[in-house]
């Protein structure tokens, strides 16, 4: 039996543990993280494939239906709320199904099975219908103090590393928009869109290099290292995707 990878959203501690325990009861249901507001959900969605989400409505911050709003791939989505004026909006948004708490495990049970029935409808298309392979998105949404930033990929001239977070360098900006991120998450969304890792620290646009002197990248008036891991397969790259 395939899983379907999940996660649960709630603000309230009691309600975010009743959603975790009764996903634990679905065979078919694999928790992967459990989140406190929107925010912590945006980055889970980010870094990891989600089939499903168990979500509040009314959070702080941001409600669950405007989380669902800025999503360019939206998962399956049960909302999970004590408020029945939303089940318009829900329904106007795709989702499966509108639970209303406090929810037995039963009626979650429905809700599971109805979502896990529309999670495997849409996998034999995939796997035996041709279809003209989907444009990249060129554009993703970052968390920064507490408000979702649309960044768009070709704005970008480079990213920096700095633990936990990530620097990203926009054209025409002043300054770079600081988020929790990891370079291996933001490098997956960057790299087909003609980007390159040229150091543990760094992913370049490679479009946007204006020379290249001593294993040193001149991006306007940013001077970016190349690691010598990196430099033989930059070299590569670029008699292949010149700079314009």
């Amino acid at each position: 039996m395939e899983k379907m990878n999940c996660i649960v959203v709630d603000d309230e501690n009691m309600g975010r543990k009743l959603l975790e325990e009764n996903v634990r009861q679905i065979p078919f249901l694999h928790l992967v993280a459990s989140c406190k507001n929107a925010f912590e959900a945006m980055e889970q969605l980010q870094t990891n494939s989600i089939d499903l989400i168990f979500l509040d409505i009314q959070m702080p911050g941001m409600l669950g239906t405007q989380l669902i709003q800025t999503l360019a791939k939206k998962p399956l989505v049960i909302f999970v709320t004590a408020y029945d004026n939303y089940a318009v909006e829900s329904y106007q948004l795709d989702a499966v199904d509108y639970l209303m708490k406090p929810v037995s495990l039963e009626r979650f049970s429905l809700a599971a099975n109805k979502a896990y029935q529309l999670f495997n409808m849409q996998k034999p298309v995939a796997q035996t219908v041709s279809v003209p392979q989907e444009a990249l998105e060129d554009f993703f949404f970052v968390n920064v103090e507490y408000s979702l930033v649309r960044i768009s990929i070709q704005q970008i001239s480079h990213i920096e590393g700095l633990k936990d977070y990530v620097k990203i360098f926009l054209d025409g900006e002043r300054r770079p928009v600081l988020t929790k991120m990891t370079m291996k998450s933001i490098e997956a969304k960057v790299l087909p869109h003609g980007f390159m890792r040229v150091h543990k620290s760094f992913i370049v646009n490679l479009r946007r290099i204006e020379s290249i002197k001593q294993q040193r990248i001149k991006i306007g008036t940013y001077d970016i290292p190349v690691s010598d891991s990196h430099a033989a397969d930059l070299m590569e790259k670029l008699n292949f995707t010149r700079p314009s």
